[in-house]
This record gives C-alpha cells, sequence and structure tokens, in this order.
C-alpha cells in the first residue's frame, strides 16, 4: 500500500484541527463593548497624541472624531514620561468621565532608555485606574528605538494580562515609511490619519455606519 496515499487522510484532519485552533484564537482576542451615540473618548498619551509634527486639526485624535462622531478628548502631552502621565490621568478621568480610553504612552520612557519594567508597571496602574473609573481601554504599543521598529514587548504583555484590546504594529508600521512621518519618531497628518482609521475600525465605527 502507498504510504504517502495512507497519510493523506491524517494530514488533512491535522490541518482542519490546525485552521479551528486558529479560529479559537481570534474569537478570543478582546472586543469592545458598542459605545452610545454620545459616548466620551479619551486619547492620552504623549507628543504621539497630540499630535506633534502635524496641525491640531490632523492629530489622530481630532480626525478620528470626524470619524467615528464621537467626542473625542485630546490628552496628549509632548514630552511626558509615563510616571508623569499616571499621576496626570486621574484627573482627567473624573473631568471627562470618559467611556473609552485610549492609551498611547512610554515613548518617552524607551527614548530614555528608563527601565521597561517601571514602564511597564506604571501603564498597569493606569489600566487599572481607567478600568476603575468603568471605563473601556485600548492600549497602543510604541516602537523601542532600533534599527528595526516594533513594539516593546511589554505592551502585548500588558494587554494579555488584562485581557484589553492593543494594537502593537499600527505605530511601527507607520513610522517604517518616510511618507508617513514628520521625522524619525513622529507621524505626519497622513500618518496620523492612518493611525485614526486603523482605531476607528476597531471601535467599531466609521462616519459611513
Amino acid at each position: 500500500m502507498n504510504r504517502t496515499l495512507s497519510l493523506r487522510p491524517l494530514l488533512i484532519t491535522l490541518g482542519l484541527l490546525l485552521l479551528l485552533s486558529l479560529a479559537g484564537c481570534r474569537d478570543r482576542t478582546p472586543r469592545l463593548t458598542s459605545l452610545d451615540p454620545n459616548a466620551v473618548i479619551l486619547a492620552f498619551g504623549d507628543s504621539l497624541t497630540s499630535g506633534y509634527g502635524a496641525s491640531s486639526t490632523a492629530s489622530y485624535p481630532a480626525v478620528l472624531e470626524s470619524l467615528t462622531g464621537y467626542r473625542t478628548v485630546n490628552a496628549g502631552r509632548p514630552g511626558e514620561l509615563s510616571a508623569e502621565g499616571l499621576k496626570r490621568l486621574p484627573n482627567l478621568l473624573q473631568r471627562y468621565q470618559p467611556d473609552l480610553v485610549i492609551l498611547c504612552h512610554g515613548g518617552n520612557d524607551l527614548l530614555r532608555r528608563h527601565d521597561p519594567a517601571l514602564t511597564a508597571t506604571n501603564l498597569r496602574r493606569m489600566i487599572e485606574a481607567v478600568q476603575g473609573s468603568e471605563a473601556e481601554v485600548v492600549l497602543l504599543g510604541v516602537p523601542q528605538p532600533g534599527l528595526w521598529l516594533r513594539a516593546a514587548p511589554f505592551y502585548q504583555e500588558i494587554a494579555d494580562e488584562f485581557h484589553i484590546p492593543c494594537n502593537s504594529d499600527i505605530l511601527a508600521e507607520i513610522l517604517s515609511n518616510k511618507e508617513l512621518k514628520s521625522d524619525t519618531i513622529h507621524p505626519n497628518a497622513a500618518g496620523y490619519r492612518q493611525l485614526a482609521e486603523t482605531l476607528a475600525q476597531l471601535i467599531g465605527r466609521t462616519e459611513h455606519n
């Protein structure tokens, strides 16, 4: 009997099991609750959030608001370290009472070669503060300095720990394209728009819905 033919059903079965396994993994991806039409989004972070390298109307929070129709507060502060952000966040949560917080922080820590464990701890405490306010949170991974841009590993680790949505790729993709950035570490208007479009898809709403 041809041994190759006898193995074929087994290989097909294993392939189907693998596909089902992968589908199961995708189904376990954290999903956001549908936002109320009057929901408030708080975009919290540093210069990547404030829109450095583009006009204020071209920042990703401004574009995201136009894409989704949700009020989106730009709470980006250029140059801020994660420890400083941790102190600033609670007052903003109390002031705006957001339904969703987009957290994009830690980039300045990475640039200054701060201890990654401390940065990760600060991000965890920010997420705990957001969840304590009963808002949902989306985490954006910031690329670490290097020849090949990729988000620091702790972003996805934290997202898995808290079971929250995280995009660890979009900023690295944008900053790897010279046509989408204003300098080595900031997007330009086109880059911020791409970021906003990605977030709008993650949130699950665009102006066309």
